[in-house]
């Protein structure tokens, strides 16, 4: 096979020699500018609500717990908060990255495929019928539901054939999306008191979040994360395509399995924690090839702190255009990524994957 009949593939790795010195540097540098952007956007999260409060205030605030005026407490209510938003954006942008490698199709998003579907259906059931309330009793039944999605749509995407193509993958997932929303609210209707507690779950928000409901769900974001970390090698290897793979010694079949339960296992954590929040797994690593290239290992990286600083500012933007009430962070995620899905939708390169 000459390299003229390799084709160039979604996160696919160009050989060390061919990255040039200038994207090199972009790689080392953008991620300082990245870092000073989430510290930014962490400021502005603990600083800016329904009452804004100056920076100099937010510092003593979070530096001296001897201050109890309103601008302090404000500041100390709003931590748990973006950490939330630090911890969610990161998952659901590495989480986006991974499923994107794993299927080499650029549309491919928790929300988009059903996963964070599956995760809801699973937590509201848990709510109707065994009486759970809080994300520590629900991240076991999200695994679950996401685990079972992700495998459906995958079966449904392939028809049983080998590997999915984008568009049967991106089908599948909103087939089964609507299927199981449908569910969700056959089980909600007839609960109004649930109903309501559901509805602003739904809209996914990172509102309400404590210290103790985040440490419950920690271990599962920990264990994606640390399976997401020794991921960008194999991602690289799995897009020169399944028979090079295998050729390199590598067992496609079990790796692409490890990835795709760390994906899986991010999504639900973060669904559990802030509801199903849709497109930032679209958005960021689409985002982040633009600068750094294809290379995998530095995608999931400038995920990591890209994610958050998206989610967050989302966030802030919810808080400012309706203050003194807040319009949930999913709902200004979907604005910001509905042009972007058709964007990637109506792409050539849609045809080369």
């Amino acid at each position: 096979m000459t390299s003229a009949a390799v084709r160039p593939r979604l996160g696919s790795a160009a050989p060390p020699g061919a990255v040039s010195a200038t994207r090199r540097r972009t790689r080392r540098w953008g991620l300082g500018v990245a870092l000073l952007a989430l510290i930014g956007a962490c400021a502005a999260s603990v600083a800016v609500g329904s009452r804004s409060v100056p920076l100099g205030q937010v510092w003593t605030a979070l530096t001296d717990p001897s201050v109890h005026t309103f601008a302090a407490e404000a500041v100390r209510t709003r931590v748990p908060r973006t950490l939330l938003g630090v911890l969610v954006g990161a998952a659901l942008a590495v989480s986006g990255a991974l499923m994107q490698g794993i299927t080499r199709n650029p549309l491919a998003d928790p929300g988009i495929l059903g996963i964070n579907a599956g995760a809801a259906v699973m937590i509201v059931i848990g709510m109707a019928y065994i009486g759970l309330n809080s994300p520590g009793q629900y991240i076991w039944l999200s695994v679950l539901g996401a685990s079972l999605t992700a495998a459906a749509v995958w079966t449904i995407g392939s028809g049983g054939r080998g590997r999915p193509t984008p568009l049967r993958l991106a089908l599948a997932g909103a087939v089964m999306a609507a299927v199981l929303t449908g569910i969700t609210q056959a089980v909600l209707l007839p609960r109004a008191q649930l109903l309501q507690t559901f509805r602003s779950w739904q809209a996914g928000g990172i509102d309400g979040a404590r210290f103790d409901q985040i440490l419950q769900v920690l271990p599962f974001l920990a264990l994606g994360a640390v399976t997401a970390a020794f991921s960008g090698r194999a991602l690289n290897t799995l897009a020169l395509g399944d028979e090079m793979a295998a050729g390199l010694g590598v067992r496609v079949g079990r790796v692409r399995l490890l990835i795709a339960i760390s994906a899986v296992l991010l999504a639900a954590a973060s669904t559990a924690l802030a509801g199903p929040i849709g497109f930032v797994g679209l958005i960021v690593p689409h985002a982040v090839r633009a600068v750094v290239g294809a290379d995998n290992r530095w995608v999931l990286t400038w995920c990591v702190l890209v994610g958050p600083v998206l989610l967050l500012i989302a966030d802030v933007v919810g808080r400012v255009i309706s203050r003194p009430t807040d319009v949930q962070v999913g709902i200004v995620t979907a604005i910001i990524g509905a042009p972007v899905f058709i964007a990637l939708v109506r792409s050539r390169r849609m045809g080369e994957l």
